[in-house]
């Protein structure tokens, strides 16, 4: 069953939700459809067996896993798909400061990449997700451009009221 949605946001808990809703806000503000789901490579193996398995089938062209403490939601997940996962590492209340998750996610073996992100940069994880549908969309492409301008000309405008204030 192939669906318009090409981005699923996956996590490992719903504590994660509140970093992970910024890849959301980021397709949305893209108007690039996505799905969000709790797969925990803990505590739900096979349903993170079968999410990853059907992906491609559905529909699916990038996946965002955010995971906290281990962290090995991203990595089983590409060890399983060929799709691009992007990892986002999550700083979780059992975790050691973050670096848990930043290197559980980071440090994967050749041959399964894990795209990573900073920690809870599930914002990156979203444009990242956007850069790579983009490749073969050039609507969205031409969006991306727009928003890369918008960051820009955003900087320029501190610069301007930074001059006016220090004249």
């Amino acid at each position: 069953m192939v669906t318009d949605i090409h981005v699923s946001i996956i996590m490992g808990s719903d504590s994660d939700l509140p970093v992970m809703q910024q890849a959301a806000d980021i397709l949305d503000s893209f108007n690039v459809p996505y799905e969000m789901t709790i797969v925990s490579a803990h505590r739900t193996p096979e349903r993170m067996f079968e999410f990853a398995r059907k992906a491609a089938d559905r529909g699916i062209k990038v996946i965002i896993a955010g995971a906290g403490g281990a962290a090995h939601l991203p990595g089983m997940v590409a060890s399983i798909t060929a799709l691009p996962v992007i990892g986002v590492p999550i700083k979780s209340s059992n975790s050691i400061d973050g670096w848990d998750s930043i290197l559980s996610i980071l440090q994967m073996p050749g041959g399964i990449p894990v795209a990573t992100v900073a920690l809870n940069g599930a914002k990156n994880a979203g444009i990242l997700a956007v850069s790579i549908l983009a490749s073969h969309n050039q609507d969205l492409y031409s969006k991306l451009l727009a928003y890369k301008e918008s960051l820009r000309d955003a900087v320029l405008d501190k610069v301007a009221n930074l001059a006016a204030l220090r004249k």
